[in-house]
């Protein structure tokens, strides 16, 4: 409602026209506020009315309404990052005196939640191979148990996990269960249609898609939901209706976006395993990749996020080989539309399962460069490594 002219200029400023538009454009309107103003006094105090901004306006609302049809959730969750969103779905799910079983292969910073804050609070942790049977995996719960944590494909070595079979059992048993699933980005894999009761992502990689908001989601089904909605009113958690329309924005493209990382990555995959510095692909769309069955038969795509295992003799020229490197920038995250490259090593140490790789590992993004000047750069950086001979190299770049 205008405010009439009666008024002082310094009322009418703050007073002023909403401008309420009668054009609809393709995005929402940006809608921004901390204070809602309600119709009533009665309405300051409904449970069921937005009383207060932190909890998210109409542009907060759209993102998640989008988001929970991408998961085929009941509800969808936003978080100021993915690792809020993690670590605000293990505090909505467990309490003092529980225990979680967890996937060796996790997210690190989710291994540091729990071994700090959540062992702060009381909350045991044990982990397991992703590579266990769910048999064994079973053999492990115990009267204390409260939920699983998955990660599929799992964080640097992208082991494939049963996770179908993984959440009938946890769902026999009484057991809730959660999985991050940035990897496959609620495109390529659908948890919550498989049992599993959370899924949860980190929207600033392929959903934002340019590496340039921070955001999380944990999309829910069933009890899961109650739980979630009650945790995170409580701990406060807020996405700004900017961040939450660069992340709509994402969102518009996201299947093609992630379409054409997923056919790139699959062209670096296959060319790396031709290299004779590589001993080894972490993909699983390779047919060669010990999770490739299960890949193929949950999964409807991949991602660019894979890893290789050099062979034994690059240790000590990897730093050298990366840092040489002209498309490949060295950092962390992912999902944006540069190609990224990280040594993974020192992020493992921290596992207890010891797997022994005879190489250095490489973590890689494939943006959406041309495939064929990455490959030319990657080529000149295995150059450096120095120790293929120089009839095998001459044969990889007439194959190449």
């Amino acid at each position: 409602m205008a405010v009439t002219n009666s008024f002082q200029e310094q009322t009418r400023l703050i007073h002023g026209d909403s401008c309420d538009s009668a054009w609809r454009t393709p995005g929402p309107a940006i809608q921004r506020g901390s204070t809602v103003l309600v119709p009533s006094c009665e309405a300051l105090y409904d449970s069921r009315e937005v009383t207060y901004g932190r909890v998210g306006l109409s542009t907060q609302r759209v993102l998640r309404n989008a988001l929970r049809d991408l998961e085929h959730a009941d509800e969808a969750f936003i978080y100021p990052s993915g690792l809020a969103a993690i670590t605000g779905t293990l505090l909505a799910l467990v309490s003092s005196g529980d225990e979680i079983l967890v996937c060796d292969t996790v997210y690190n910073p989710t291994r540091r939640f729990i071994a700090g804050t959540l062992a702060k609070f009381g909350v045991r942790a044990r982990y397991f191979d992703p590579q266990a049977t769910v048999a064994e995996i079973e053999a492990m719960l115990t009267p204390q148990t409260r939920l699983i944590f998955l990660e599929s494909p799992g964080s640097l070595t992208f082991e494939m996990m049963d996770v179908p079979a993984i959440a009938a059992m946890a769902n026999a048993a009484g057991i809730m269960t959660a999985i991050d699933n940035t990897w496959a980005s609620g495109v390529l894999f659908k948890p919550l249609d498989h049992g599993i009761d959370v899924s949860i992502q980190s929207l600033t990689k392929y959903v934002c898609g340019h590496s340039d908001v921070f955001m999380g989601l944990a999309a829910a089904r069933g009890r899961a939901v109650e739980l979630l909605a009650a945790s995170s009113y409580e701990t406060g958690w807020a996405v700004s209706p900017d961040d939450a329309y660069m992340a709509l924005r994402g969102l518009r493209t996201l299947p093609m976006r992630l379409a054409k990382h997923g056919e790139a990555a699959l062209r670096v995959a296959q060319w790396l395993e031709r290299q004779p510095e590589v001993l080894s692909v972490m993909c699983p769309a390779l047919p060669s990749d010990p999770g490739h069955r299960i890949w193929k038969r949950d999964y409807t795509g991949m991602c660019g996020l894979i890893g290789a295992v050099m062979q034994p003799e690059a240790a000590d020229r990897i730093d050298a080989m990366l840092e040489s490197l002209e498309l490949w920038g060295l950092g962390y995250s992912w999902g944006g539309f540069e190609s990224l490259v990280i040594p993974s090593n020192p992020q493992i140490t921290a596992r207890e399962e010891k797997h022994s790789y005879p190489g250095p590992l490489i973590r890689l993004h494939v943006g959406l460069e041309s495939v064929d000047d990455l490959l030319t750069d990657l080529r000149q950086g295995l150059d450096l490594l120095q120790f293929a001979s120089n009839a095998s190299q001459a044969k990889v770049r007439a194959t190449a």
